[in-house]
Formats: C-alpha cells, structure tokens, sequence
C-alpha cells in the first residue's frame, strides 16, 4: 500500500512538468506542419537535464555549424599544450578562396601575412569566415580527424566529410557533413558542463560565439534584445529546383534567472524562402524563451 501510493505521489508531482514539455513540443509541432522543409529542433534543459527532440535520427546538413565542432577540437589542443592562441599561423594567396564568405579576404585579399590561432579561430566563429575554417582544418589535419574526435567524445550521430571548399561543389556534397538534432544538443551539453575543453578556452569560445558579427541571426531573434545566446549558424544555397539543403543555428541561452537550455534547429530540404527559413527559427527559439521564463 506504501509502495503504491509513493508511485502515486511520483506521478502527481511528475505530471505538470511532462505535459508542460509536451506542450512545448505540441506548439512547436503545430507551428512547423505546414512548412514545405524537414525540420529537426532539439532542446536540453541544462541544469534540470530534461531534453526535446523533433526530427527524429533524421539527418540534418550542418554547413557551418560544424565550425563550433572544430573549434572544440583545436581547443582541445590548446589545453594540452599541443598549441598556443598565440601561434601565428601563415595566410597564403592560394589559401583565400574567392566564390565563398570570408571577411577575413575581403581586408586583405592578397595573402601573404600571418595571423595568430586565436584571430583565426575568432573569424572562423564569430563572422562565419569559411576561408578560415579550412586553413583550420588543414592545421587541426582534417576534415575526418575532426570527426574522430567528435565521435571519441561519445557524440556518434554525425558525419564530417567536407571542408568548405569542397561544399561549392556537386550540390550533394552538402548533405556530407550533418548531424541529429539529439546529437547537437549532446554536444552543447558535454560543453557547457566543462567537459570537453577547459574553463579558460571555454570562455574564449563563449565569447566568440556571443559576440558574432554573423547577421543571420536566427535563433537571436526570436529572443529578447538584452538575453544572450551563444551560438553558431548553418546556411546553404539552393539547387535548380529552388531548394536549399539546410538553414541551421545552435546555441547556448542564458535566462534572466542565471539557468540556461541549450538549443538546436536544423532546416533541410526547404523551398520555403531564406528569410521564412530565418523567421521559423527565431519563432522556435521565442516558443522556447517563453516555456523556460515561466517554468
């Protein structure tokens, strides 16, 4: 009889906080179902551990949010002392590639100069620079010795096979690098909880992750202006047919009461517009704000 009115008491006080999480779900399921896209969203709650996934084990295009992957594995390398963020790494005229992004050609075109780690890893994060990224990956070794580090961390739902570079080719090759929406907010979590990279190269990343001059913004603009997001962002062209592979964000937000979820959308296969693309995210990103502001 103990026993089962202990069950009883479990189930009473266990129910709100499910249904509060279904109901977060069921919002977010309603406002996605009419999109002409596949959409992966995942959420964790990062001090209570409670987790959300829509989307399933599909997999999901990362583009550019594979560039919070390799900077991980750099940092990593950092903390033992395999390098410095003061090592000054040589930019090369072959190395700036003109048909991409990459703020750090556009001031100064011609090559020929270094930079140090730490500059090289901010251009990468912070404005998205995909020339950086891969004189990064040639430095780190590679676009499957990044992968091989990932998946030695425990996260196993991802594939890293492209560098940027190679993404401007075949349209197919966008569908190389990708991961499950589960699989990204696992890695936020192994993160935030300091356990992949020091507290110091921690917050070197942080900051450049907050302080992103990227101005798809995403999953920033379904917050409100003064709350702080830590994250990275994934965008693709489209094909003929008018579809774009993916349209991505993830991050770390901070709530006014100090706790912090960490969050993951992923778009693929959309023929919705870039901007409607946008417009989902931050929606989904102001579904979650209000869920975790009044728990």
């Amino acid at each position: 009889m103990r026993y089962k009115f202990i069950l009883l008491l479990l189930f009473v006080f266990a129910s709100p906080v499910f249904a509060q999480m279904d109901s977060l779900r069921k919002v977010i399921q309603d406002h996605i179902s009419t999109k002409r896209a596949t959409i992966g969203v995942g959420i964790y709650d990062l001090e209570s551990g409670d987790t959300l996934t829509i989307g399933g084990p599909k997999h999901y295009p990362m583009q550019s949010v594979f560039k919070f992957h390799l900077a991980l594995a750099l940092l990593a390398d950092v903390d033992s002392n395999k390098r410095n963020l003061n090592d000054r790494i040589p930019i090369l005229k072959k190395d700036l590639h003109e048909e991409t992004m990459s703020p750090m050609r556009d001031k100064n075109p011609n090559g020929n100069y270094s930079l140090t780690l730490a500059e090289l890893l901010h251009y990468m994060v912070s404005e998205s620079d995909n020339n950086a990224c891969d004189i990064l990956f040639k430095l780190y070794g590679g676009t499957k010795k990044t992968e091989r580090y990932i998946k030695n961390l425990g996260i196993n739902d991802i594939s890293i096979k492209a560098n940027e570079y190679e993404m401007h080719g075949p349209f197919s090759v966008q569908y190389k690098n990708w991961t499950t929406p589960y699989a990204a907010i696992q890695l936020l979590k192994k993160f935030y909880d300091g356990k992949i990279i020091s507290k110091s190269s921690s917050d070197f990343l942080l900051d450049a992750m907050t302080n992103s001059n990227n101005p798809a913004e995403m999953l920033k603009a379904g917050l409100p202006k003064d709350a702080i997001i830590a994250h990275k962002t994934g965008t693709s062209g489209s094909n003929s047919k008018g579809m774009r592979a993916a349209e991505n964000d993830i991050g770390i937000v901070t709530l006014p009461n100090g706790k912090h979820y960490a969050i993951a959308v992923f778009i693929s296969n959309s023929y919705e517009s870039y901007d409607e693309n946008a417009r989902i995210i931050a929606d989904i990103s102001k579904l979650a704000w209000k869920y975790f502001s009044i728990r």
